[in-house]
């Protein structure tokens, strides 16, 4: 078992179906869908539901994650398109990242089943809480800019490319800790945590995160522990999480979408006195001792850590430029060809911008110019940055 890298706290089955504007058309048609029905908060109780959830997000060129009643709705909308079946979660993902570049891992799985035991690479061990096999398959719905979808009389035409998630997933809701945890931590240089923000009962959450805080003992003192944030479920318990991991984590990283959702507003990400501000208003927020923004035009650490974070967060950048670019099976020459494509102008300015704002304990870095990936994979860029980084402390 390689256990210097232990990523947690669970993985998914992704049923990631091949986007076709026309397909959606139809449902919205038979389900008698029309532009006043769409909504991004409406429960998803039904396929109608969720036709209407999917077609606001690509209204509004948005992403985000969406609770469904039943797998089985997943299961019906999903049969009305072609698709692959992936791994992901935020740990397997970023695992599956590091193998590309030769560096094992341990994750810790709360469901398992045989398409988890096909697609794992072979570099990749786990330990499990999981008593039998199930599968709860995450609904994987990537739409391109410039689609187009009727919707009755009007035209929905998405902005930017995006990604939306819908899943009902009794394992990952449940979070079950391994009773092996501990001993995968012992000799574990890294620890990452992530997936809490799937539970929906507060004294569920409780409950693991004091079997996680007590598995952590186990940790050797000089270990790097990751927090990797992400969109709720139920958002009232986003709050008691960051509280716990601003003191348990030494890095709390997050995207734009979570920024902002932690400031409950929209932030400029090309404007670098507003990136700033939000920044340092961001850091009051969630205290934490090195804080991580990772975002479609740059990435930035900022605290005790930040520094000493570049190499880091190039690696994260190339890494989810690489799966942006090349999708799910790239290589580690498909990584080495993306980590030579150069900024943009416009970024590498911005970034000295906010570095100065920011001042000595803050590191920004560019994102890499992509603008001529004609069909981008837009799912679990968060992810494999994750992994880039944790494989370029790996490299320090």
């Amino acid at each position: 078992m390689s256990t210097r890298f232990v990523l947690g706290m669970g993985g998914t089955v992704d049923y990631e179906i091949r986007w076709d504007a026309g397909v959606l058309e139809q449902l919205a048609a038979e389900h008698g869908i029309g532009p006043e029905d769409l909504d991004l908060t409406t429960p998803v109780d039904s396929v109608r539901d969720l036709v209407r959830s999917l077609l606001a997000f690509v209204r509004d060129g948005v992403g985000g994650e969406r609770f469904v009643a039943s797998s089985d709705i997943v299961e019906e909308f999903a049969a009305r398109f072609a698709k692959e079946v992936t791994l992901g979660g935020t740990c397997v993902r970023a695992a599956i990242a590091m193998d590309v570049l030769g560096l094992p891992s341990t994750m810790h799985l709360v469901s398992i089943d045989d398409n988890v035991r096909r697609l794992l690479p072979a570099s990749v061990d786990y330990v499990s809480s999981a008593v039998e096999d199930t599968l709860d398959p995450h609904l994987i719905v990537q739409y391109p800019a410039g689609t187009r979808v009727r919707v009755g009389d009007v035209e929905l035409v998405s902005a930017h490319p995006n990604r939306v998630i819908y899943a009902n997933d009794p394992p990952h809701r449940e979070l079950r800790i391994a009773a092996d945890l501990s001993d995968a931590l012992r000799t574990a240089d890294v620890f990452l945590l992530s997936s809490f923000n799937v539970i929906q009962d507060p004294a569920t959450l409780e409950s693991r995160l004091a079997q996680v805080r007590d598995a952590m003992r186990a940790l050797p003192p000089d270990a790097l522990v990751m927090f990797e944030d992400a969109g709720y479920h139920v958002p009232e318990l986003s709050r008691r999480v960051r509280d716990e991991m601003v003191w348990s984590a030494d890095v709390y990283s997050l995207n734009e979408d979570e920024m902002q959702a932690y400031l409950g507003r929209a932030v400029d990400l090309l404007d670098a006195p507003t990136v700033a501000k939000a920044v340092r208003e961001l850091h009051e927020v969630v205290p934490a001792p090195t804080l991580v923004v990772h975002t479609k035009y740059w990435a930035l650490a900022i605290g005790q850590r930040a520094t000493s974070l570049r190499a880091a967060l190039v690696g994260g950048i190339t890494m989810a430029s690489t799966r942006y670019w090349m999708g799910d099976g790239f290589t580690a020459e498909d990584y080495a060809a993306t980590a030579s494509l150069t900024p943009g102008t416009t970024a590498q300015r911005l970034v000295s911008d906010v570095a100065d704002l920011l001042g000595t304990d803050a590191c920004v870095v560019p994102a890499l110019d992509l603008t001529g990936v004609a069909t981008p994979t837009t799912i679990g860029l968060g992810d494999s940055f994750v992994g880039g980084f944790l494989a370029a402390l790996d490299r320090r």
